[in-house]
């Protein structure tokens, strides 16, 4: 079976024990309904992240508590994570934001001073032979998503990979016994997806693939919008979770995704290296054009998008959208993403995290997909040059004038 071969791959790659589901975020609250804790525990994740993190704490009955990131990295902040944890903090969620590694090692050092667990959250990177080493290497629980634009994906599909609590002691238990225990019987108790929520997922790549030619004509996205108003798409986020809530209720990973996760496994490293050279390139053009590139980008790192910071970011897309670019991509304009997220539902609190606000409105975030083609990232460059050199000079002129210059 697909499913068994996709886990054995896991224990492999991650030297642990691999619990599936149907996505990352059934996988993660899954796992955090196996850990003990009390009313009112604490997991710390960080302010620009995906709604349906903080949902799957939530839904595991602990409280989500949102640190602040280094704007530079786009990852958790470890001096505002020390500030955060309480006696009643259980973890820390690391997010290898857009497979920026995380400052892991400076997490590690805390977590175990606190006696906390160290969970990674991998959905953005999973590296190859080539790295990046930092992940999946440190923390005691890795969490992946095989989501639809997931560093593998399986369409839909998630797991859990635990690998290291036995120095742990928490609330007079032994995870690494009675918790595993528990989640083994999670899994295995756990739904098949109806078949008819299966086969929609399957006609994901193929109502994408005839509605991406027609974006420049303007058909492709009435066509999407056809396709989700028969419900022949599902969700990535529904309303509900949009609205902080999600159900306590797990599903197997279906078969037919484990074997889509199990062929993108033999392409990884060819994937990898494609975001690679598509990172170099961009690299070039940020080195040629004076553009800040952010101090946690590597040239050999396979990012699963390419960040850059300028002011006026949401102009700069509406013009690109013109020329048939789109670069929304659900990351943009809000510190719990996507931006129809209600945040106060989702647990934030407007100034908690000012970086990560402050971030998520100048950010522009270009692709790095298997499915983009080199000419692609190049056409998107010569693109980007008048309009980023015209939106620096007009911050110059705002600048000057505001100095009486």
């Amino acid at each position: 079976m697909s499913r068994e071969t996709v886990r054995s791959e896991l224990n492999r790659r991650c030297n642990g024990e691999t619990f599936l589901f149907a996505s990352g975020r059934e996988a993660l609250a899954a796992f955090l309904s196996a850990f003990p804790h009390e009313p009112n525990d604490e997991v710390i994740v960080q302010g620009y992240t995906c709604v349906v993190v903080p949902n799957a704490i939530v839904a595991a009955g602990f409280v989500p508590v949102f640190a602040d990131i280094e704007k530079a990295t786009l990852n958790l902040d470890p001096t505002d994570v020390e500030k955060r944890i309480t006696p009643r903090t259980k973890a820390v969620i690391c997010q290898h934001t857009f497979g920026i590694p995380a400052p892991v090692r400076a997490l590690r050092k805390i977590c175990d001073r606190h006696g906390i667990l160290l969970i990674e959250d991998c959905a953005h990177v999973l590296p190859d032979a080539k790295g990046p080493e930092e992940v999946t290497n440190t923390g005691n629980v890795i969490l992946m998503s095989f989501g639809r634009d997931k560093a593998v994906s399986g369409i839909t599909g998630g797991a859990v990979i635990v690998r290291n609590l036995q120095h742990f002691d928490l609330a007079q238990c032994k995870p690494a016994t009675c918790n595993l225990q528990q989640l083994r019987s999670i899994e295995q108790h756990a739904a098949d997806l109806p078949r008819g929520t299966i086969r929609r997922l399957l006609l994901y790549p193929l109502l994408y693939a005839i509605a991406r030619p027609l974006y420049g004509l303007g058909i492709g996205k009435v066509f999407l919008w056809k396709a989700r108003l028969l419900r022949l798409l599902v969700p990535i986020v529904t309303t509900e979770e949009k609205h902080g809530k999600q159900a306590l209720v797990f599903h197997k990973l279906p078969e037919p995704c484990a074997t889509l996760v199990l062929a993108q496994f033999k392409k990884l490293a060819a994937f990898n290296d494609h975001r690679r050279s598509l990172v170099q390139c961009y690299l070039q053009a940020c080195a040629e054009h004076g553009w800040p590139v952010l101090h946690g980008i590597r040239s050999d790192l396979p990012l699963q998008k390419f960040p850059m910071f300028t002011k006026n970011a949401r102009k700069i897309r509406t013009e690109l959208k013109r020329q048939n670019i789109h670069l929304d991509d659900g990351w943009t304009g809000c510190v719990v993403c996507p931006a129809s997220v209600d945040v106060d539902e989702a647990g934030y609190r407007k100034g908690s995290d000012p970086r990560a606000e402050e971030a998520c409105e100048e950010i522009l975030s270009l692709p790095t997909h298997p499915g983009t083609a080199m000419e692609d990232a190049k056409r998107l460059i010569v693109a980007l040059v008048p309009l980023l050199k015209r939106n620096n000079e007009q911050q110059i002129r705002v600048g000057s004038a505001r100095h009486g210059g």
